[in-house]
């Protein structure tokens, strides 16, 4: 282990050497360890969330230009870096080469381009003048007033292992455009492409104090990212039961928070849908990151006259679906993230046919070269029903569940809408009026029309137990801010 890079934690603008030592990140492809991170104590990450919340007054009062700036530089690091990030990002995650490269760095340096124009955004604007009578309360008079946004404060960023450039990017850009400070607790499993953020931005010549970023296998990091009284606001995304317990803590001292969850996304097809479209979009579960994304299509709810034929189609697709090593050209399915979400996630199809399903497609674990890795086989459950646990719950895993309906559109709406998540979901129809008119009742945070493409300035965010907040373009920027009103007398 003497050749294998130990990393650094990264507080108040040094590197500095973990309390708790160092932990092996494991490459999911072949189980080899790819680089080792450091294991934070609590007066370490309590140390990271005083340097914020020291440099706040600081960067909070920094010229927009100057921010945009930083941000700008920082993009240019990455984009100078990009191939050996995007080789790190592919082997700690298991990403085949082109989503690390396009969807993972490629993903975070047009976030930092993005929220650098973005801290030039305008935060006031003005509001039409009240007329007051004369009263109890004073003289006739004519009151201004202005709407400001203001900076929250300390933000703590606890980051997924699905993307951990896009994730993080799009938390830590838009936090620091506004004026805030971080702190940054990335996902344990694949930690270190998220301290190469913090090089660029250290780099870029973020102040000390600005950008902090602790880490830690252990609960008890992510424990004190939260209840750290320095700590103002808490943006997390992962499973939904963690967000509950996030929440809990910061009710306690009313912290701002931004919580994007769990999902199951429904795909309603209709039978005037265009099936080969249907098709390619719900096959992304399958290829785009082996199903480890909460916004996938993996609910499909399909119209009895075109069930068997987009049955058929599906499992047409997934035989082309190479699964591999995830640097080897043709590889679309790369492995999960660990031998435990594998094994989660097989449970889940065990389940499925225990529950009644039929397995159309996949069911087996793939052996690929010497049988080493953590993959899963892309596997589609078929013959389910609204009331199955595969059904209902977040697999996080390249599984497709598919439930047939006999009648109209409000039967399809209510069998979508019949869940405790509420992120995205789909339409495909060849009405587009319908499809519109379908979308406007599904109870979820964003809607896709016969695409699975998302348009990066719409608001992000989910309805139910999906998430509280939306983020995405300006709307990330109002995230990270609070709203003042300043009235004066003219």
């Amino acid at each position: 282990m003497s050749g294998t890079p130990q990393q650094k934690l990264y507080i108040a603008g040094e590197w500095v050497e973990p309390a708790g030592g160092h932990y092996d990140v494991v490459n999911p492809a072949d189980e080899t360890v790819v680089g080792l991170a450091p294991e934070a104590s609590r007066g370490q990450v309590e140390e990271a969330a005083r340097a914020a919340a020291e440099a706040f007054e600081g960067w909070s009062r920094t010229a927009p230009e100057e921010r945009a700036a930083v941000l700008d530089r920082a993009a240019d690091i990455m984009q100078r870096e990009y191939e050996p990030w995007s080789a790190l990002a592919r082997a700690e995650t298991g990403a085949p080469t082109a989503i690390a490269r396009g969807m993972q760095v490629g993903v975070g340096v047009a976030r930092f381009r993005r929220y650098a124009k973005g801290a030039l955004e305008p935060v006031e604007r003005g509001l039409p003048p009240q007329v007051t009578e004369a009263g109890p309360m004073g003289r006739a008079s004519v009151l201004g007033a202005l709407e400001v946004r203001q900076p929250v404060g300390v933000v703590t960023c606890i980051t997924s292992y699905n993307n951990p450039w896009a994730n993080p990017a799009g938390k830590v850009a838009p936090a620091l455009a506004m004026g805030n400070t971080v702190v940054v607790k990335p996902a344990p499993q694949d930690p270190l492409s998220v301290f190469k953020m913090a090089e660029a931005l250290h780099e870029a010549g973020a102040p000390a104090g600005v950008v902090n970023v602790v880490c830690g296998a252990s609960v008890e990091v992510g424990e004190a990212a939260v209840d750290s009284p320095y700590v103002d606001m808490v943006s997390f995304t992962g499973s939904t039961g963690v967000g509950q317990r996030i929440a809990e803590v910061c009710g306690r001292s009313m912290k701002r928070q931004l919580m994007e969850l769990g999902g199951k996304g429904a795909a309603i097809v209709f039978e005037d849908a265009d099936l080969d479209a249907a098709v390619t979009g719900i096959g992304t579960t399958f290829s785009f990151y082996s199903g480890q994304i909460c916004t996938a299509p993996t609910r499909v709810i399909v119209h009895r006259a075109v069930y068997e034929r987009l049955v058929e189609k599906l499992t047409g697709y997934l035989a082309f679906m190479k699964v591999g090593d995830p640097a080897a050209a043709g590889t679309v399915v790369g492995p999960v993230i660990s031998a435990a979400h594998r094994d989660r996630v097989e449970s889940y199809v065990e389940l499925g046919r225990k529950e009644g399903a039929r397995i159309a497609y996949g069911g087996e674990r793939p052996v690929v070269g010497e049988g080493r890795g953590f993959y899963v086989a892309p596997t589609l459950l078929v013959d389910c029903t609204n009331d199955m646990r595969v059904v209902r719950e977040e697999i996080f895993g390249p599984v497709v569940v598919v439930v047939p309906f006999d009648g109209d559109e409000d039967e399809a709406v209510r069998l979508a809408n019949d869940s405790d998540f509420g992120l995205l979901s789909y339409v495909w129809s060849g009405d587009s009026a319908r499809a519109f008119r379908v979308a406007r009742r599904l109870r979820a945070g964003g809607v896709g029309v016969n695409t699975i493409g998302r348009n990066m300035e719409a608001p992000f965010g989910g309805f139910k137990r999906s998430g509280v907040g939306r983020d995405v373009g300006t709307y990330a920027l109002h995230a990270y801010s609070e709203m003042q009103s300043i009235v004066w007398t003219a």
